[in-house]
């Protein structure tokens, strides 16, 4: 044999052996496909059977009332306990039953209660899936911020400076005390040459404030309410309403702190003075002529609770546009509520965040607006 046959041998053998390669790669190929429609011919016939529709029917049950009270939230009653707004405070947190029910239906088998689960997470989707990322944009002509200080607060003169050291131009306390308002004044002068204080609620700004006063948010309400003289009931308001002069007109701003709310196991969850407080601050709100507001402060309720219609109808929450995730802000320590809220009309929020904790139980919010 010669060296050239002896080297077309070589090709014919190598040429040879891709083609068996190729063959086995082509049925291996071919073995795998079939499996995976087997795999999915079964899990069909497995879902098709009647006995796997007919398990778990109390988790299907339970799936569809999760989607149905999420929603129908605004349904829910509150005349047995203020359920309705006791629900709408948490209502995000109802998410977390999907997985757990999902769990439950995987582990019956049940093929009607991993359908019926397609209710809650389409819904809970529509409500909160805009807020699972961040929309903030960078920049904005001005920066407001709010926090309720806490009365009870160990440090509130770290807590001026980490606030002074924020960046806000427009900054709003909610819960200042008489023995700690002389802490905060001194530790936002430099940060702030303009502030005003009335009652527990105060205001700091780089820029120039006019025409402040309280806002009267029904706090004290009855016939002992109309005996008190004026100084005893400033010293306990909740809310006032300024203006601040800024290089695009004047901005209405208003600073609140509503009732609390609690859960009672005889009440269940109260919110009366709460409540009066929301209703008397939208009427406010609706009475304002300027066209560009910014509310802020401690409302202790959550923007899905039917309690602030009257805000909401008025006004826009920032973290819905601008927001990082939830914003929850209380209890600083572990946050599942926002209930410290910047609202707005007339200006364009660009981003919206919570800010480092305090020595508070709340957590610092502030946002970016635009003209």
């Amino acid at each position: 044999m010669t060296r050239a046959d002896a080297a077309h041998a070589t090709d014919m053998a190598d040429a040879t052996d891709r083609a068996d390669a190729a063959g086995a790669t082509d049925t291996a190929g071919a073995t795998a496909v079939a499996e995976s429609r087997h795999a999915i011919h079964r899990a069909v016939r497995a879902g098709l059977r009647p006995d796997h529709w007919k398990r778990g029917p109390v988790l299907t049950a339970l799936a569809l009332l999760l989607g149905l009270s999420l929603l129908l939230h605004a349904w829910i009653p509150n005349r047995i306990g203020n359920l309705g707004s006791l629900v709408e405070t948490f209502l995000p947190w109802l998410g977390l039953f999907v997985p757990v029910l999902l769990t439950g239906a995987l582990w019956r088998r049940s093929a009607s209660a991993v359908l019926a689960l397609l209710l809650p997470v389409t819904v809970w989707l529509n409500l909160f899936g805009g807020l699972l990322g961040d929309k903030s944009h960078p920049g904005g002509d001005l920066t407001v911020a709010s926090h309720n200080v806490g009365a009870g607060n160990p440090d509130p003169a770290g807590t001026a400076r980490d606030l002074a050291a924020s960046g806000a131009d427009v900054l709003a306390l909610e819960e200042l005390t008489p023995q700690d308002r002389g802490t905060y004044e001194k530790g936002l002068a430099k940060a702030y040459p303009h502030h005003a204080v009335l009652g527990t609620v105060g205001v700091w700004s780089r820029l120039p404030l006019s025409d402040t006063r309280p806002v009267d948010i029904r706090t004290d309400v009855g016939p002992l309410a109309r005996t008190k003289p004026a100084d005893v009931t400033l010293a306990d308001n909740r809310a006032l309403r300024t203006t601040v002069a800024t290089d695009h007109g004047p901005l209405a701003v208003y600073v609140a702190h509503l009732g609390s709310a609690r859960v009672n196991p005889r009440a269940g969850f109260w919110t009366d003075s709460r409540d009066r407080n929301a209703q008397a601050l939208g009427e406010a709100v609706a009475a304002e002529r300027n066209a560009r507001v910014v509310l802020l402060g401690d409302l202790n309720g959550t923007m899905d609770d039917r309690a602030f219609d009257g805000l909401t109808s008025r006004l826009r929450s920032v973290q819905d546009p601008a927001g990082d995730g939830f914003g929850f802000t209380w209890p600083a320590k572990f946050p599942v509520a926002r209930i410290d809220q910047i609202l707005v009309r007339g200006v364009e929020p660009r981003s919206a965040r919570t800010l480092p904790a305090t020595g508070s139980d709340h957590l610092p919010v502030a946002a970016a607006i635009d003209w």
